[in-house]
């Protein structure tokens, strides 16, 4: 009899364990099975991106070319870029390059003189206070930074020199010096010598009208005008070189007006670029951006070869270096959620739309759209939220941000990357 209860006490407890050994491993099997099926998501998060495009781009402007006798060594008395009134002097021509060296030296030698002459002007030294000279100079210098941090480099010149006459005052009020008589005394000796080995230029060259100028030429001045901007073909835009003519007759070319054009070949088949909108243009050569308007696009059969014309009114020395440079054409920048495109889905939405009836009456209706949009995932449910597309990257979009619509994602939705369709 005790031998049957040991045995039926076995089976039970083997029978226990069994059952508790198969319920753990069907636990496990779940949990292992629900952890791996669970849906990727991601979260929406705000990010910024920039639509542009690269070209080989084409100055246009109207020039004329400058030439002299070809005699004698030039010396330029306007940078590029630079402005000329009537009749001012764009160069002289002297008979050797050691006399451009001798006269440019007796020109920063007179500079030099006559600050060291103002600085000792009894009227600036009666009149200056080492406090009031002080905070004059801690202003010159924040305006001098400034200028610096603008590019403005005219500015930054004449602040220089007006910091060079403040600290040079504050020295001598100060006692740190006595005085710069024999300074200028050498500066004088020094002029005198280089004054006789000086002799007169051989030849002037005058601005015959208001215009900027630029020291080169390049042959492309009588083809690449505004007038023939539209005409131009591809092939002509493709034979552009940037290279600068070697003639010795030449001294530069007149650019009459502060506005030029840019020409370069596109690919426009996904319609990027419309004719009256405005871009901003990077060179390869500056950091700075320009404001320029897109005034002609046209195409000789091939929407992906476009020809595109832009027209800018900013100027300055960097866009007068190159005929052609490489340009960055910035259509927009952008901010918004971004999306992965593996997540995008299409799905009917019914909405109630409210129309104001002839009558003066709302009428509510039901309308149903294909709305492209995303899933999210909320606990363990999933709900379809549109999207608003404002930019396309290779592998993502960005949406506009809709806060006060709660049927658009959300910052920090769980975007589902797969599952329910």
């Amino acid at each position: 009899m005790s031998s049957n209860k040991s045995d039926n006490g076995f089976i039970v407890k083997f029978l226990r364990n069994t059952v508790l050994i198969l319920f753990l491993v069907i636990f496990i099997s779940i949990m292992y099975n629900f952890r791996n099926k669970e849906t990727p998501t991601e979260s929406a998060l705000m990010s910024e991106a920039t639509s542009s495009g690269t070209l080989k781009g084409v100055f246009i402007r109207d020039e004329q070319v400058i030439r002299y006798s070809g005699n004698g060594a030039l010396s330029y008395n306007v940078s590029d870029g630079g402005k000329l009134g009537m009749g001012s002097i764009i160069a002289q021509a002297y008979p050797t390059d050691e006399q451009i060296s001798i006269n440019r030296e007796i020109a920063e030698l007179e500079k030099e003189l006559s600050i060291l002459e103002k600085i000792q002007n009894r009227g600036t030294l009666e009149s200056a206070q080492p406090l009031s000279l002080s905070a004059s100079i801690e202003e010159n210098y924040r305006n001098f930074i400034y200028c610096r941090d603008m590019k403005d480099y005219n500015a930054i010149k004449s602040d220089l020199e007006t910091l060079l006459v403040q600290m040079s005052t504050y020295q001598i009020i100060t006692d740190e010096v006595t005085d710069f008589n024999q300074q200028i005394e050498d500066i004088k000796n020094e002029l005198e010598q280089l004054r006789q080995q000086s002799v007169p230029a051989v030849e002037v060259i005058l601005s015959e009208c208001p215009a900027y100028f630029a020291s080169y030429s390049d042959g492309f001045e009588e083809i690449l005008t505004k007038q023939n901007a539209k005409l131009l073909t591809i092939e002509q835009l493709n034979n552009v070189t940037d290279t600068k003519s070697t003639d010795n007759t030449i001294v530069g070319k007149l650019i009459d007006d502060y506005s030029w054009y840019l020409a370069g070949i596109i690919d426009n088949s996904h319609h990027d670029y419309e004719v009256g909108k405005w871009v901003k243009l990077r060179f390869e050569a500056s950091a700075d951006t320009y404001d320029a308007e897109i005034i002609d696009i046209h195409d000789e059969g091939n929407i992906e070869q476009s020809i595109i014309i832009l027209s800018c009114s900013q100027f300055n020395q960097e866009l007068v270096q190159h005929r052609c440079e490489t340009v960055e054409i910035i259509r927009g920048d952008y901010k918004g959620l971004k999306v992965p495109r593996e997540a995008i889905r299409f799905k009917d939405v019914t909405e109630e739309i409210t129309e104001e009836s002839p009558d003066g009456n709302d009428v509510t209706h039901e309308e149903t759209t294909n709305c492209k949009g995303v899933n999210i995932l909320k606990g363990e449910q999933t709900e379809f939220k549109k999207i608003d597309v404002i930019y396309e990257g290779s592998d993502y979009v960005l949406s506009a941000v809709h806060e006060e619509d709660s049927s658009y994602l959300a910052l920090y939705d769980d975007i589902m990357i797969e599952g329910v369709e």
